[in-house]
């Protein structure tokens, strides 16, 4: 199965994840001028702007150990432009990892991501 095939197949499995958990998925592969969000998903009155990361195995590390500051940045990004053409001045934002392991079945929903500077 090759990277891109596996990265697919993770979104699809995080999209699921979140519609069983309650959340409304707004957008999928999101494209802007400031990068692209993997999901981006409304619960109550908070918005999630999403990366998903899934690997087969953990051998070369957990799936959310690649989100490092600078993908954060580049999702805060991202999600300036969502807003300016979707302003939702009443609601909470927040940053999010959806971690899959596909051998073991695992997925990981970190949902506020926040970094020391």
């Amino acid at each position: 199965m090759t990277n891109q095939a596996i990265g697919r197949g993770g979104e699809t499995i995080a999209k699921n994840y979140l519609i069983n958990q309650g959340f409304t998925v707004l957008h999928k592969n999101y494209r802007t001028k400031g990068g692209e969000i993997d999901i981006i998903a409304k619960k109550e009155k908070t918005i999630y702007f999403i990366e998903v990361k899934t690997r087969y195995d953990d051998t070369k590390g957990k799936p959310y150990e690649a989100v490092d500051k600078r993908k954060v940045i580049h999702l805060q990004r991202a999600a300036n432009f969502f807003l300016l053409k979707n302003p939702a001045k009443d609601y909470k934002l927040k940053i999010g990892v959806i971690s899959i392991l596909l051998e073991k079945k695992e997925i990981r929903f970190y949902e506020d991501l926040s970094w020391s500077s």
